[in-house]
């Protein structure tokens, strides 16, 4: 895969691939910058970027550390002594995910975004019951069990997010310090250029639209990194001497310390895996 390709493709060429059409269920799932053409795509993709420099990025590892100390503190209780232990890592990597985006996503509410992780897994469980029947179009508004409890969910998550959302907004237009979490970043980032591009009725995004790219950012993170996650286990397992590489190579860069940010270009063995 040519990285030059996909740059141009992505900045230069956008507006000459067209995106596929989903069903109309999806919405409930997958919306925001992934769904959106033309220079409303521009607009979003401008305001995103801010909260994904390599400087923001660098004082979201203590997240990440914290998240995956958690996991292995956890994991260490299942091991007994002298023996082996048997463990599904699936769902393990499911939470793991689920969690590392609660908190790099919302900060101090990533208690909520831990709520909001387990109404998408239960969406996304409901679109893939919809998926195994033929879509009859307008069948979606009929007032179906599925149907009800796929709005309530719809209609829980909008509620979190926007709670949270005119709390991050209140916060940064008082003047207070907010955190570098993803969802402060991404309101800086729609707040300042609302008010440079005041006069345009599309200086920013809608409190709807926020909301959206705050639901993709679970759907695009969780699910993606959690196959990551897995596939790499699988295969460190069926090639044992990577594992030892690898294990020696952490401890020779960080010793018996947590990992750091600049170190992490040093970890050439897991880079390769």
């Amino acid at each position: 895969m040519n990285p030059d390709l996909i740059r141009e493709i992505l900045s230069t060429k956008f507006e000459q691939f067209e995106k596929l059409k989903t069903s109309p269920l999806g919405k409930f799932l997958i919306t925001g910058l992934v769904k959106y053409e033309g220079e409303k795509w521009v607009r979003h993709r401008r305001i995103i970027n801010h909260a994904f420099h390599a400087e923001k990025l660098k004082q979201m590892l203590p997240a990440f550390s914290t998240c995956c100390s958690e996991l292995i503190g956890r994991w260490e209780k299942f091991v007994h002594p002298g023996g082996t232990t048997e463990l599904d890592v699936w769902p393990e990597f499911q939470n793991l995910t689920g969690d590392v985006i609660s908190r790099i996503a919302f900060g101090r509410s990533y208690e909520e975004g831990r709520r909001i992780f387990q109404l998408q897994m239960e969406q996304a469980k409901l679109l893939i019951l919809a998926s195994q029947n033929v879509y009859i179009p307008g069948s979606r508004f009929l007032p179906t069990p599925l149907n009800r409890q796929r709005k309530q969910v719809d209609r829980e998550v909008r509620f979190l997010l926007r709670s949270m959302i005119e709390k991050r907004e209140t916060t940064i237009k008082s003047g207070e310090k907010v955190g570098d979490d993803l969802l402060s970043l991404l309101i800086e980032s729609n707040l300042k250029l609302f008010k440079e591009h005041e006069k345009l009725k599309n200086g920013g995004m809608t409190m709807e639209e926020v909301i959206e790219e705050c639901k993709l950012f679970y759907f695009a993170g969780q699910e993606t990194t959690n196959v990551l996650l897995n596939w790499t286990i699988v295969l460190l397992s069926m090639n044992p001497s990577w594992q030892e590489r690898s294990r020696e190579e952490v401890r020779q860069v960080f010793g018996e310390n947590s990992p750091a940010f600049d170190g992490l270009n040093q970890l050439k063995i897991v880079g390769d895996i």
